[in-house]
């Protein structure tokens, strides 16, 4: 009886044992989760949804909330993970400066909270909309400082409350989420310059050649108007009214391509492939390059507009590249309708160019990365000294 059941009791510890390294290794495993998610994602709302679906697994919680400051003092749940419709329905809701979040937030400390009903600092409307019995608040902290708030309700099981382990697992999963909100954050300050600084460059070129060549034509249009007037006689008066007409023609010509460089007309009224053959058309009256475009859609077909704006700006930046930088001889573009998404190559065989200017967002890849990532799609680019320049992109259709 004694060896059996000192046999149970080791069979039992070695189940203990494995359940907890089981938990453990689950906790590291979403913690790096998280951390990949950290460099990866730029979209604060989508990391936020993550941390409060993981930590709520993680701890065995009914419900998980996240707020953030707003500038009325208090706090505002921007994500709800957990179960029944009343738990999704609490996003947007705004927690007052003095409640029990509010003061968990200003103090930046963690806080479990046994008995909700019992704490008259806790607010009864947003416990009673997520069922909440028990809770745990988990200051979000960057650089000594909160700047949102973690709080899970009710733990699985026959005791709802929380544990310490359960404690620091949230402020480990917190100071990631911490440092995901900042970064966010920051790049999406950055981007916003950029794009930002893209526009007012684009006026400034824009400002620059209505200026200097439809000015300077429209006051050579003048000057000719003058002439015919004061020719004495009519073979003089003839020459001069052919001077304007050409003169006229020519700045026709250019407002067209300052038109079309703004907003090409063919791609509102014929659509994305008439605007790439334009675009094309263009680039070789001026000069460029050889452009073979290579198009798989049906005749006749319009994709979103916003979509087809994406790819013919993506189109148009990569080619003003390969005139400005790559001295290629040729420019293959590719364009193709699959069942779910529409995938575009633009391919030269110029000189390239290092991969650190494709890192750090040389000749204008910000703008096209942001084009096409707020579409949820993906752009790579190849490109090496001397082997040209490959970019190729995928967006998902709607």
């Amino acid at each position: 009886m004694t060896l059996l059941a000192a046999q149970t009791g080791l069979t039992i510890e070695k189940v203990q044992i494995h359940e907890g390294a089981t938990h453990w290794i689950r906790q590291l495993e979403a913690l790096d989760e998280l951390t990949r998610s950290v460099l990866e994602e730029r979209d604060v709302a989508r990391l936020l949804a993550l941390v409060a679906g993981r930590l709520r697994e993680l701890v065995d919680a009914r419900a998980v909330l996240i707020s953030l400051p707003v500038s009325s003092g208090g706090l505002r749940v921007v994500v709800a993970d957990g179960d029944g419709d009343g738990v999704a329905d609490v996003v947007g809701y705004d927690l007052p400066s003095e409640s029990k979040h509010a003061r968990a937030f200003a103090r930046g400390k963690s806080e479990r909270v046994d008995a909700l009903l019992a704490d008259p600092e806790v607010d009864q409307v947003l416990a009673g909309r997520v069922g909440g019995v028990t809770a745990l608040l988990i200051p979000l902290i960057f650089d000594e400082r909160a700047i949102g708030i973690i709080s899970a309700f009710n733990k699985s099981g026959r005791d709802a409350r929380f544990t310490d382990d359960d404690v620091r697992l949230g402020e480990a999963f917190g100071t990631r989420a911490a440092l995901a909100v900042h970064l966010s954050e920051r790049v999406a300050r950055e981007t916003v310059d950029a794009i930002l600084e893209a526009q007012e460059a684009e006026r400034s070129r824009i400002a620059r050649e209505l200026h200097d060549e439809t000015g300077s034509a429209l006051t050579a249009l003048l000057l000719g108007l003058a002439a015919i007037d004061s020719a004495p006689t009519l073979p003089e008066a003839r020459r001069a009214s052919a001077a304007v007409r050409e003169s006229a023609k020519r700045t026709l010509e250019r407002i067209g391509r300052l038109v079309f460089a703004i907003r090409p007309p063919a791609l509102d009224e014929l659509g994305l492939v008439p605007a790439l053959r334009d675009l094309r058309g263009n680039l070789q009256e001026q000069g460029g390059p050889k452009v073979e475009l290579e198009i798989d859609l049906p005749d006749g077909t319009r994709l979103p507009a916003r979509l087809e704006t994406v790819i013919f700006r993506v189109t148009q930046e990569a080619l003003t590249n390969v005139v400005k930088h790559a001295e290629a001889e040729t420019v293959r573009i590719t364009l193709v309708l699959r069942e779910r998404s529409v995938l575009l190559a633009i391919a030269d065989d110029g000189r390239g160019f290092s991969e650190a200017r494709t890192r750090d967002g040389g000749f204008g890849l910000v703008g096209m990365r942001e084009r096409v990532t707020s579409l949820n799609g993906s752009l790579e680019i190849e490109s090496q000294r001397t082997a040209g320049t490959r970019i190729s992109v995928e967006i998902p259709l709607p």
